[in-house]
């Protein structure tokens, strides 16, 4: 029985334990999604400050208003959590509760039958009808322990009495956070609906610039195709140096059992033929998917990856080979893993581009206006490698890329969420 009650307490206490730690993960993830929604405040601001166009500013929106959805999530989540916590609590209560019965009527009855012997004669009569001296020894043993076991039934019922009030203090705690956390909800929900009718209004004012929306998305498509097969070209002739360079290490180090056509296949590859250590890079940079660091210290994605609908014209597609970070204004572009720069070059008068080799990975760094490292340099990871573009219209974007030779793959499934 005695078993039975500790393993319940155990799983009560380990319950608690997790409950507490889990309402402090979302506490802060609660924390990051309202630092997230405020730079998305921020950001629509400044858009409706500059931007003549409201494309940018549906998307943002539409951004926000996922984020707030998010939060909702959460605070959904940790009501839930502190309603587990307020019925552990309250088992606790009823089983101390009960608990207090018990012993204060088995007190009550210890009371009365001491109040009923409780004179000295009666004692010593008790010890003087002894038949021998061991029972008497016994007995003035029996008188000690009882007495000793009232005073600890004392003492555990006020034991008893201070943890029922301390559960009962925290239970009504619960409660005020419960309902905090209720009220907090549903300005959230009426915060969602407010976003959601703001959205309608910014569609409702796109649909009528759709030729003007869609000349300019194919200038820019036009445009980032070009700066594509740029980047392809560059990662290629990458990848030819680097086989190059291995080809010739080979041939260094067993030139008597090397063949031409062992070289040659080396050097022909489209694939970056990786050394033992360009293994080790690659290998780590792989492990490392999904921890990534970010390219820049703050900030948000405004374009994802791939063919992204038009968020109002469906049928217009946008399509992206990496993706858009807009951060905050002389922000540094930032290394996201160790490797080496292979090239430093210009995808416009006024904006250049830095990219950086992992092993047969690549990380392409666009939108600079200013570059703080060189081909050949060995960088580390977060080392600024430059300055971050803001533009005519006050916007600071870096675009990211990441590929696997001239692969390219969705940035975002690489980077720390």
């Amino acid at each position: 029985m005695q078993k039975t009650v500790f393993t319940l307490l155990f799983v009560c206490f380990a319950s608690l334990a997790w409950s507490q730690q889990s309402q402090e993960e979302l506490e802060q993830k609660k924390a990051q999604l309202q630092e997230e929604i405020r730079q998305k405040e921020m950001m629509l601001q400044d858009v409706r400050k500059k931007e003549k166009s409201v494309g940018k500013l549906l998307q943002i929106q539409k951004d926000k208003i996922g984020l707030k959805e998010k939060l909702i999530h959460t605070t959904e989540k940790q009501t839930k959590l502190l309603s587990n916590d307020m019925y552990i609590n309250q088992v606790q209560i009823n089983k101390l509760k009960k608990d207090l019965v018990a012993l204060k009527e088995d007190y009550a009855a210890m009371i009365v039958k001491s109040y009923k012997s409780r004179s000295q004669q009666s004692r010593a009569m008790f010890l003087l009808s002894s038949e021998s001296f061991l029972q008497a020894y016994k007995r003035m043993q029996y008188m000690k322990q009882y007495s000793t076991y009232r005073r600890m039934q004392g003492e555990e019922i006020k034991d008893k009495t201070d943890k029922l009030s301390d559960y009962n203090a925290k239970l009504s705690g619960q409660k005020t956070e419960k309902e905090k956390l209720i009220a907090e909800q549903e300005k959230q929900r009426l915060d969602l609906e407010k976003e959601k009718q703001e959205q309608e209004k910014i569609a409702n004012s796109l649909k009528k610039d759709k030729k003007q929306i869609a000349a300019e998305i194919k200038k820019k498509q036009q445009e980032a195709k070009k700066i594509d097969a740029q980047i392809q070209k560059l990662i290629r002739d990458a990848i030819a140096e680097a086989n190059r360079k291995a080809a010739a290490a080979k041939a260094k180090a067993n030139p008597k059992t090397t063949t031409v056509a062992e070289t040659k296949a080396i050097e022909t590859s489209t694939k970056i033929v990786l050394t033992p250590e360009g293994q080790l890079i690659s290998n780590n940079f792989k492990a490392n998917k999904g921890r990534l660091p970010w390219p820049v210290e703050k900030g948000a994605i405004t374009l994802g990856y791939g063919d992204q609908p038009h968020p109002v014209y469906k049928s217009l597609i946008i399509h992206n080979s990496g993706v858009e970070i807009t951060t905050e204004g002389g922000a540094s572009a930032r290394a996201v893993f160790g490797g080496e720069v292979t090239k430093v070059f210009m995808t416009s008068p006024l904006n250049k581009a830095v990219c950086i080799q992992h092993g047969d990975y690549f990380t392409v760094y666009m939108n600079l206006s200013s570059v703080s490292v060189g081909v050949g340099d060995k960088v580390s990871t977060k080392q600024s490698i430059g300055k971050v573009r803001t533009n005519a219209e006050g916007k600071t974007i870096l675009k990211f890329m990441i590929s696997q030779n001239t692969t390219y793959a969705n940035p975002q499934s690489w980077l720390n969420r």
